[in-house]
């Protein structure tokens, strides 16, 4: 089967549209249909760099669409059945999946990479093999993926809209309401509103902090996180210090989440900085691995019980947490269509990831062509 995907050749490259081989569902795997991707930022370290996969790879990590067909052993879904990707696959018996922690999974050791465990690839294109990124490559009309990344959804859900529950939501959610353990009461700093920044002030009003105070330098930004819910915004990491101190009477945040598009030692060292006694910090953006950009005085952690934390996927369960997120969408408690600032063809994608470092995107979804 020929597929039309949007395919990083190497770093420093924008996509190119290419027309790929497809290998058909073995064991365990599923072809999809796409029907959206979401553009997030994480598909950009690749593009710079950041996080160096195997190149050539298929981009696109954010996916919703149709099942078409199903390899042998397959049983957690069927030819029409509606799903959301979930970034990081979950078999439900390794160790962590067994222990309630899923996101962790033993399957997502080589998303990055753009390799199936088995250690092939799906696409391909004139002999040479293609990676795909998190074992999906939604920046494709169609892939074959294992059944372990998908979660059954309703079939009366829009897709356009149920596909951000794959990354960006429960990531930013999560991080608030799981990782960084928001309660009721709590100043709750957040840092950078992306597609994921802009969530966890979601989950952060939603756990009942009191004040939710944002750091981003782009007003279109700040201005969105005030309509969802956050209580205060600035432009600068000391501004918004200042704010903390008064809003607490010098006693600190209680949180601050760091999802910024790039994690550097500045912001951490402000996260750190910024939360009082038993405080935490929870680290969601990423960077390159190479680079160390943690660095705190070891006194003060010990001294003030200070936490620093990194968690993935909002140390949220996917087959649980990306349908509870679409039925609390369902009920009028989570925002997901005010998300979308602009809808881009596969085409775009360039363009869609241009708008997104000009700040001109909250998110940004690539809506395939339904005649593809």
């Amino acid at each position: 089967m020929k597929t039309k995907a949007a395919v990083l050749l190497e770093p420093g490259k924008p996509f190119e549209i290419m027309e790929l081989d497809l290998a058909k569902p073995g064991p365990g795997e599923v072809l999809i249909k796409y029907t959206a991707a979401g553009l997030c930022h994480s598909d950009l370290h690749l593009t710079d760099g950041d996080l160096p996969p195997r190149y050539p790879i298929v981009g696109g990590h954010e996916g919703s669409g149709v099942i078409e067909e199903v390899g042998a052993g397959v049983t957690k879904v069927k030819p029409g059945d509606h799903v959301v990707c979930s970034f990081i696959p979950n078999c439900g018996t390794c160790r962590y999946c067994a222990t309630g922690r899923s996101n962790l999974c033993d399957l997502g050791a080589t998303i990055i990479e753009g390799r199936f465990p088995d250690g092939g690839f799906r696409f391909s294109a004139n002999g040479e093999d293609f990676g795909s990124m998190c074992m999906l490559g939604t920046f494709a009309e169609r892939a074959t993926i294992s059944q372990h990344s998908v979660v059954k959804v309703d079939e009366w859900l829009p897709l356009e809209t149920a596909v951000l529950v794959g990354c960006g939501v429960p990531s930013g959610w999560g991080t608030a309401a799981h990782a960084g353990n928001v309660r009721a009461g709590d100043i709750t700093v957040i840092y950078g509103i992306g597609g994921l920044g802009i969530n966890a002030v979601q989950g952060a009003v939603k756990s009942g902090a009191k004040y939710v105070v944002v750091v981003d330098p782009i007003a279109l930004k700040r201005d969105t996180a005030m309509k969802f819910g956050a209580t205060h915004a600035f432009a600068t990491a000391e501004e918004a210090a200042k704010a903390v101190n008064e809003l607490s009477w010098g006693q600190g945040a209680d949180q601050a989440l760091i999802l910024v598009g790039t994690v550097d030692e500045q912001v951490v060292t402000d996260a750190f900085n910024v939360v009082g006694k038993g405080g935490t910090v929870v680290v969601t953006g990423l960077a390159d691995p190479a680079k160390l950009t943690v660095h705190v005085s070891g006194s003060e952690l010990t001294l003030m019980e200070k936490t620093i934390k990194g968690t993935l996927f909002g140390s949220s369960n996917p087959q649980y947490d990306i349908v509870k997120l679409l039925r609390m969408w369902n009920a009028g408690e989570l925002k997901l269509d005010e998300l979308i600032t602009q809808r881009y063809s596969l085409e775009d994608v360039n363009k869609g990831y241009e708008d997104l470092r000009a700040g001109k995107n909250i998110r940004g979804v690539v809506v395939h062509d339904p005649n593809s």
